[in-house]
Parts: structure tokens; sequence; C-alpha cells
């Protein structure tokens, strides 16, 4: 650990010196790059210097064991403890740095919620879900745009995918992904039966144009008259546009705005965010490794969390933590359950590495 921990610090300071060479500096586009990774390393180098120090300190107390004078050993023997306890907590300090970050972790989000199995009562906790992120969202001081969106009759949504702006926004909801199920009484339900229903949330990083390349000639983009709401212009232009990406069958469709080019963008960018995701799977599946945030298939058995009403309760069963405090969690205080989880993969990754 300690070479590992000499290679980053050597690192570090041969950054300093480039951010100050003239030539680097000249290069807005490798000046950023250097910027950004030095910007990284000194979220460790600081501690990675006070672990050095401490390790110096307890060498010290050690020799002074070895001292004639009584009073002497007796001060080392009280500090040697004191400092080996410091020293564990920043080891553990430093492991947790020294996990191999995920680089989509400071991307914004592409956030897509579907009802699964359940009828008109999928759909109805698909828009609580979507509220609940929302609400996370405005906490957070992030933005939350609606990229695509097909209602349900009953109230909620079918799907609805929005772009979620903000810095780490990845790193917090990329644990949401998967199944979410949802037990109790509908409201029109007469006998008082709980009912099961289950909504799939997908967590995508938004891509941008160095993530993926797209050939214009792979694409085939359709225009036509939107179906939803929005007042009699929406259904007397061809203003929603699908976008197909034909080697993949990927498809986009955005038909929320009035306007046929800002359709065409969003549309675009959920079309180039799904792309990367796709392209992100297959690099996983060829190390195979299994992805760990799977939608699953929508049905009530593959669930990643459950939402048991009548209970108050909040199941996340990957984990196995349980909060009997459901009504707070669908106003959109999820931060306990983020970091639970953040702690839970971060200390299977430290046993990888171990």
């Amino acid at each position: 650990m300690i070479k590992k921990l000499k290679g980053i610090e050597e690192k570090f300071v041969k950054l300093e010196k480039l951010l100050s060479d003239p030539a680097v500096i000249s290069d807005q586009k490798k000046y950023q790059e250097y910027l950004i990774e030095h910007g990284e390393l000194n979220k460790i180098v600081p501690k990675i210097r006070e672990y050095e120090g401490l390790l110096n300190e307890l060498e010290e107390a050690k020799e002074l064991l070895k001292d004639d004078d009584p009073e002497v050993q007796a001060m080392a023997k009280e500090e040697i403890p004191e400092l080996e306890a410091r020293i564990e907590k920043l080891k553990t300090e430093l492991n947790v740095l020294l996990i191999p970050k995920d680089p989509r972790d400071s991307k914004n989000v592409l956030l897509e919620i579907r009802a699964g199995t359940g009828g008109d009562e999928a759909g109805i906790f698909a828009g609580d879900l979507f509220r609940m992120y929302a609400r996370y969202v405005e906490s957070r001081n992030w933005t939350m745009e609606i990229l695509e969106k097909n209602d349900s009759p009953a109230g909620g949504f079918k799907e609805i995918v929005c772009l979620v702006k903000g810095r780490g926004a990845f790193s917090s909801f990329k644990y949401e992904s998967g199944t979410h199920r949802v037990q109790r009484v509908p409201e029109t339900e007469a006998q008082g039966r709980v009912h099961t229903s289950a909504v799939t949330v997908a967590v995508l990083p938004e891509a941008e144009d160095i993530d993926i390349d797209i050939n214009p000639a792979d694409l085939r983009i359709d225009v036509f008259r939107s179906s939803g709401p929005g007042g009699q212009s929406v259904n007397t232009t061809d203003s929603a546009v699908r976008i197909t990406h034909i080697p993949t069958g990927v498809v986009a469709t955005c038909q929320d705005e009035k306007s046929q080019h800002k359709n065409r963008d969003k549309a675009m960018k959920v079309l180039k965010s799904r792309l990367l995701d796709a392209k992100i799977r297959e690099e996983e599946n060829k190390r195979a490794a299994e992805r760990k945030d799977q939608v699953g298939t929508g049905d009530r058995s593959g669930r990643i969390r459950t939402y048991n009403f009548p209970q108050g309760r909040m199941t996340d069963h990957r984990i196995g933590l349980t909060l009997y405090k459901l009504d707070s969690i669908m106003e959109g205080n999820i931060q306990e359950i983020i970091d639970e989880l953040t702690t839970y993969y971060q200390a299977q990754a430290l046993k990888e590495i171990g």
C-alpha cells in the first residue's frame, strides 16, 4: 500500500509542475484534463501525507520506549495506542479513496421510469416514484427536465424519461436501477385488499459527444403528429420525432415539445444515452462482470426494493435495509438509503481489491 501511495503522491507533484508549464497552459484541452486529474488527486494526497506523518510519529514513539528515562517511556506507551488507532482509521479512509473511480459518477443522469405488472396501480406508482425523485433532485439543488412521457389513463405514467443535471447525479442515482415493488390498497379496491404492483427504473449516464460516436447515415428520423395533450397545435403539425439507430434497433421518441427541433434534440439525447449504456453493458459482459444495477423484467419477483404502504415500510432487498418511514421517503427523503447502498458497495469493492 505504501508503494501505491508514494506513486500517487509523485503523480500529484508531476501534475503540479505540468499545470505551470506554458506549453500545457496554451493547450486548453490538455490543461483541463490535467486540472481535473489534479483535482481528483488533491482529495487523497493530503490524507496520504497525514498518514505518512503519523507513521513517522509512531516510529519515533517506539524508539522512545528504549529511552533510559521512565517518564519518557511512559509518555511513549501512552502515545502509541492513540497513534495506532489514528493510523488504522486513516488507512480505512485511504482504502475507500483508492477504490477505482466509476468514470460515470460525475455525469448527469437519464432517469427512465416505466410501469410494470399491476395495471393502473403500476402507472399510478410510477407517478409516485417520479415525484419522489423530483423532490430529491430539488433538495440537492439539481435540475430535472422531462424528455419523454406517456401518461397512464388512471393517473401517473406508463413511462417517463427525464434528464437530471447536477454534480455527482449518477453517483447518487446509480443504485436506483431495478424493479421497485409496491404493496398497497388501491383506491378502487372495495374489499380493502392489498395489491402488489411493479415499476422498473433505469438509470443511464448522459452521453456526451466524446462518449459515443454516431454516424448520421445510421439514423432514421421520422416525424409525426403528437397524440398527447397540449392544445390544438399539437395535433395539426408534425412536431413529434422518432429516431432509430438502424444497426442496433435502439429507438428514442419525443413529442413533449411543440417545436420539432426541440423534440429532435431531446430524442437525440435519449438515443445517445441508451447507446452509451448498451456499449457499457457489452464491455462489462466481455469481462464477465455481472451488472449489479440490472433493471429486471418488470414482474413482481425481480425486485430490488419494496414499498409497503399498510406497514409504512420500505425494504431494500439487496442490503437488507428496512425503514419504517415510508411517508418521508415518498416525499423525496432518500439520502439515507443512497448512503447505505454506497457504503455497502464500497465495502464490496474493498473486498475485491483487498
